[in-house]
This record gives C-alpha cells, sequence and structure tokens, in this order.
C-alpha cells in the first residue's frame, strides 16, 4: 500500500517505520527538516519538508496514488484540512488523529473512514485496567461502548479443562461477551468450540464495557466455588 502520513513527530514516526517494516511504501510530510532528515537517513522513509495543508506540497507527495492518508497534525483545524485536501486530489481513504472529541461530528461529515482518539483510547484503556486487576491490555472498540482485553486463566480457575463451547453455554455467561481468541506459549489462535482451557491460556475477549467485570469475575472463578 502507499501511505502519506502528515505529521511525523514521535508518534507519526514511529508508525511510518512499522508500516514500512511490513512492505508498504510510506512518505511522511513535516514541518521540522530535523525530523524529515531522520526519517530519511535513519530509517530510509520517504520525507518531505513543508506544510502538510499546502496542496503543492500534497501534490508532490501524491496523495492522489495513496491508499491512506493519515494526518496527526497539533490541531484539528489543520487535519480537517488535510484530509479535505486529501479527499479532493484523489485519496482512497483518509484517517485522522483527533485532539479535541467536538471534532468527531466534523470529521465524520468531511467523511472520514477512521477517526483515532488518543484520550479516549487511553481514559478507556486506563480506566479498564484500574477498575479490573485480572485485565493485562485492553483497547476501545467503536464509540467506546465495548471493550477488548486479555486476561491469563489462573492456577486453579474453574474454567482449567473445560473447552469454550462448554464454558459459553453456561447460563451465567456474559452474554455480550465473545472469546475471540486464545494463546498458551505461542500465536494467538481463533477460540474455537473445542479450544481447550489451561493454565496460563491468554484469552482475548471482546464484550460491551459495562459487562467487563462481569466476564472477568466469570473466567477467573476459582474451582472450589463454583464446585460448592
Amino acid at each position: 500500500m502507499r501511505i502519506v502520513i502528515a505529521g511525523a513527530g514521535r508518534g507519526g514516526l514511529s508508525i511510518a517505520i512499522h508500516l514500512q517494516g511490513l512492505g508498504h511504501v510510506v512518505t511522511v510530510l513535516d514541518r521540522d527538516p530535523l525530523v524529515t532528515r531522520r526519517a530519511f537517513e535513519e530509517n530510509g522513509i520517504v520525507a518531505l519538508v513543508g506544510d502538510a495543508t499546502d496542496v503543492a506540497l500534497l501534490t508532490h507527495a501524491e496523495v492522489g496514488r495513496a491508499d491512506a492518508v493519515l494526518s496527526m497534525l497539533h490541531r484539528d483545524a489543520y487535519n480537517l484540512a488535510v484530509i479535505m485536501l486529501a479527499r479532493s486530489l484523489g485519496a482512497r481513504r483518509v484517517m485522522v488523529r483527533m485532539r479535541d472529541p467536538e471534532y468527531r461530528p466534523v470529521y465524520e461529515a468531511a467523511g472520514v473512514n477512521q477517526i483515532i482518539s488518543e484520550t479516549e483510547v487511553l481514559v478507556g484503556a486506563l480506566a479498564t485496567a484500574i477498575e479490573h486487576e485480572a485485565v493485562r491490555h485492553s483497547m476501545v472498540l467503536g464509540n467506546g461502548e465495548a471493550i477488548a482485553f486479555e486476561i491469563v486463566v489462573p492456577e486453579g480457575a474453574w474454567v482449567v479443562g473445560r473447552t469454550v463451547g462448554e464454558v459459553a453455554a453456561q447460563p451465567t455467561f456474559p452474554r455480550s461477551c465473545v472469546i475471540a481468541g486464545m494463546s498458551l506459549e505461542g500465536a494467538v489462535q481463533p477460540a474455537r468450540g473445542g479450544s481447550r482451557f489451561a493454565v496460563g491460556t491468554q484469552v482475548l475477549l471482546v464484550t460491551a464495557r459495562a459487562d467487563v467485570g462481569a466476564a472477568v469475575a466469570f473466567l477467573m472463578r476459582r474451582r472450589a466455588s463454583v464446585d460448592a
């Protein structure tokens, strides 16, 4: 894919390096020549110096041929200008890092394909981690009403030895919860009905935000409390 990133600060450059490592063709735009020099000299990324809201720079960056344009500038008004210009020049997809949540309806009206709010993601992840000690990693999905998170099955948990199908069939299993993946000392695999829980299994779940606590408590219950 051809990807253009407007705003190559620490976050933008990290994303560019990651995407290039995956085999994509990446171009970064930034007003700071030190940033663009670092992108090119240290990482081999095509980097152009200039104002990303300048149509001449966007044209030079060939955003019209881009499969995706990501704007990560410091003001939402600038991001809005970049994505609207990119759209007019023919970019297939436009994405933004949103600074102010009040801009969400503006971005939506402008036809932005993906709106990423660092504040919403950070707040959601931290709040989930604070509220539920067993949660290792979490990510807010959609409009914030769903959470994807990971737990590790402890020794003595009632689910050990049982299959996903058996666990999900329990009447107290949270209805909004989906067991999306499982991993034990390896890559995450899709959770099948016959997949079996073991001590140390990393379980990836997706559930409504309101049901996170119930899902964690359900899967982490001790066997003795269930058998009793």
